[in-house]
C-alpha cells in the first residue's frame, strides 16, 4: 500500500509538471522538454534507475512527449498565422539530418554530455534574448537555403541529444535573423514535431536491448511516464499558444529567456556531485 501510495504521488506530481510544461509550450514554442527533462531525471533517480541510462531515457520519453504537444501548439499557432512555411521549408531538411546525427552521437556518448550540450546552448540564448533590443543580430532577414540548412542541422543535432524538440533553438535562430518573436514562436512548434517524432524512434532504437530499464519501457521511451505526461500537455499546449498572442513581443521576449536559462543552471546543478 505503501509504494502505491508513492507512485500515485509521483503520478500527481508528474502531471502537476506536465501542466506546466504544455503551458511553456504552447506560449514558447519551446515543446516543453526543458520542464520534462530535469523532472523525469530526478523522478528516475528516485525510483532507482541506473545512472547510466537515466538522461537517455528522459531525453527519450520528453521526445515523445513532445511529438503530442507539438501537433496540439502548432495548431493553434496556425490558426493564429504565426507560422512562417517558406522559412520551414529551408530549415527541415538540415533538421531531419541533424535529428539523425544527434541520436548517432547520443547513442555513443554518457548523460552527462547530454546534459552539458542542452545547458551550454541554453544559457547562451537566455543571455542574448535578456539584452532585448540591444540583442546581437546575425542579419535583418534569414540566410539562403544552404545557409537555413547548416543552422537547421545544428537545432536538429543538438536539439535531439538534449531532448527539448527543438523549439527553444530555433526561437533562438529565428530571432538572431530579426524573425518577430511570435512568428518565431509559432514557427518553433512546427520544427519541434519535426525533430520530436524522428528523435523518439531513434531513443527507442538505440536502447532496445538495453537492461535496467524500468517497466513499461520501450527502449529509452517510457510508456508509464509518456501515459501520465502527455495528454496533461496536450490539454495545456494551445491554452498557452493563445496567451502568446496577446503578450507584447518584448514581454515574450523577456519570458522566453528567463525560462530558458533557470531550466538550464537546474541542469547543470544536477550535475555537482
Amino acid at each position: 500500500m505503501e509504494d502505491l501510495m508513492i507512485y500515485a504521488a509521483l503520478a500527481v506530481g508528474l502531471a502537476v509538471i506536465a501542466a506546466f510544461a504544455g503551458l511553456m509550450a504552447g506560449l514558447l514554442g519551446i515543446g516543453g522538454g526543458v520542464v520534462i527533462v530535469p523532472a523525469l531525471y530526478y523522478v528516475e533517480g528516485f525510483l532507482g534507475v541506473a545512472d547510466v541510462h537515466r538522461m537517455h531515457l528522459a531525453v527519450g520519453t520528453s521526445l515523445a512527449v513532445i511529438m503530442v504537444t507539438a501537433v496540439t501548439s502548432v495548431a493553434t499557432h496556425w490558426r493564429h498565422g504565426a507560422v512562417d512555411v517558406g522559412i520551414l521549408k529551408t530549415y527541415a531538411p538540415g533538421v531531419l539530418v541533424g535529428v539523425l546525427a544527434g541520436t548517432l552521437i547520443a547513442a555513443m556518448v554518457k548523460g552527462a554530455v547530454l546534459t552539458i550540450v542542452f545547458a551550454a546552448a541554453a544559457i547562451a540564448v537566455s543571455l542574448n534574448m535578456l539584452r532585448g533590443n540591444r540583442a546581437f543580430r546575425l542579419g535583418t532577414t534569414m540566410p539562403g537555403k544552404a545557409g537555413s540548412g547548416v543552422l537547421g542541422l545544428l537545432t536538429g543535432g543538438v536539439s535531439t541529444m538534449a531532448g527539448i524538440g527543438g523549439g527553444a533553438m530555433t526561437v533562438a535562430i529565428l530571432t538572431l535573423y530579426s524573425v518577430p518573436i511570435h512568428m518565431a514562436v509559432g514557427t518553433a512548434s512546427a520544427v519541434g514535431v519535426l525533430v520530436s517524432l524522428p528523435g523518439a524512434v531513434g531513443f527507442a532504437m538505440i536502447g532496445w536491448n538495453m537492461a535496467e530499464l524500468p517497466p513499461f519501457s520501450l527502449g529509452y521511451v517510457n510508456l508509464a511516464a509518456f501515459a501520465v505526461l502527455a495528454p496533461v500537455t496536450a490539454v495545456m499546449a494551445p491554452i498557452g499558444a493563445r496567451l502568446a498572442h496577446r503578450m507584447p513581443q518584448r514581454g515574450l521576449g523577456f519570458v522566453f529567456a528567463g525560462f530558458l536559462g533557470l531550466a538550464a543552471l537546474n541542469m547543470l546543478w544536477s550535475l555537482v556531485p
